[in-house]
């Protein structure tokens, strides 16, 4: 990418979009094109199409989606599918009719089926049946995949995939009811020690594996895929280690400074027993994660710590 090139970054105000933004700036580029939801709505194919031609973007990278927890995935599932589905139809074919130079999609590694081995090689896509409870949301994004794949082989369009592991760092979610395993964690004990409580409950028996990359490195990984891959398949992006949900709970409350006791609450699920992606295809091609899980969770819990009004409202 040039250094003046102008780069759009659809969903700059997310976890990602923002943790992208952060890392072009570092590198030295300034010409963003940015629209918030309520400036363009991205599932309007005419709203669209007018933004592309008066923008002319050279650059995407297409972060924006309509996310949340397993409630949400599963109650909403005919908005996650539709949404997602205009999102990615409507940027990637205005982005081959306006000539972008390259555009990179950035995925979820719910594609995998839900049985496939671990740890998660690209190779296991459409092998097997899917999670039931974010289906919809998988489908999306497996048809974002293919859509770049697609628009590669018929036009010859410079069109990248990548599936990151879990994601955490600045700019997450920490809203108790439809956040993910590591932001309320850290919302949970950094409360629960405001509080003075004895104990903080989790879920499950706290022995499932999980893989966890920060934002941060994500986008340093975008930022060197946009640079140095021009391939059809699509990439996984992680660390390619994983630790027990019990493990990282102690990690967390220790950095936080909580000195109760952690409550396994056995009753509830477990949920899947390991999820790790394989990285030795972004590995061969020369990058690897840099921020270790203690560090990211130190940056991300003084982030918190510094917007916690808005977190806590």
């Amino acid at each position: 990418m040039e250094k003046n090139a102008k780069i759009y970054i659809a969903g700059h105000r997310g976890m990602v979009g923002s943790a992208i933004h952060r890392k072009l700036q570092e590198e030295g580029f300034t010409n963003f094109v940015l629209r918030t939801s309520s400036e363009l709505d991205l599932r309007n194919q005419a709203q669209v199409s007018e933004f592309f031609d008066v923008e002319k973007p050279e650059y995407i990278f297409l972060a924006a989606a309509k996310v949340g927890g397993i409630m949400a995935n599963n109650i909403y599932r005919a908005d996650f599918l539709y949404e997602n589905l205009q999102i990615q139809n409507n940027v990637i074919h205005h982005a081959y009719v306006h000539g972008v130079k390259k555009l990179l999609f950035l995925g979820s590694s719910c594609i995998y089926p839900k049985l496939a081995p671990q740890p998660l090689n690209e190779d296991a896509l459409l092998t097997g049946t899917l999670e039931p409870t974010n289906e919809p949301y998988a489908i999306a994004k497996i048809s974002g995949i293919k859509m770049c794949e697609a628009y590669r082989s018929q036009y010859g369009c410079d069109f990248i995939s990548v599936m990151p592991t879990n994601l955490y760092g600045p700019n997450d979610n920490y809203d108790l009811e439809n956040s993910h395993v590591l932001p309320a964690m850290i919302r949970k004990f950094h409360e629960a020690k405001q509080e003075g409580k004895p104990t903080v409950e989790l879920w499950g028996t706290g022995s499932p594996l999980r893989e966890f990359l920060h934002a941060d490195d994500l986008a340093a990984a975008c930022y060197f895929l946009m640079q140095n891959y021009s391939q059809p398949g699509f990439l996984n992006v992680g660390v390619g280690a994983d630790v027990s949900i019990k493990e990282l709970a102690e990690l967390i409350s220790n950095i936080i400074g909580y000195t109760g006791t952690i409550h396994w609450n056995t009753d509830k699920p477990d949920g899947t027993p390991r999820k790790l992606m394989d990285v030795q295809k972004l590995h061969s091609l020369g990058w690897k994660h840099e921020i270790g899980l203690k560090e990211g969770i130190e940056k991300t819990y003084a982030d918190f710590l510094s917007k916690i009004e808005v977190y806590t409202v």
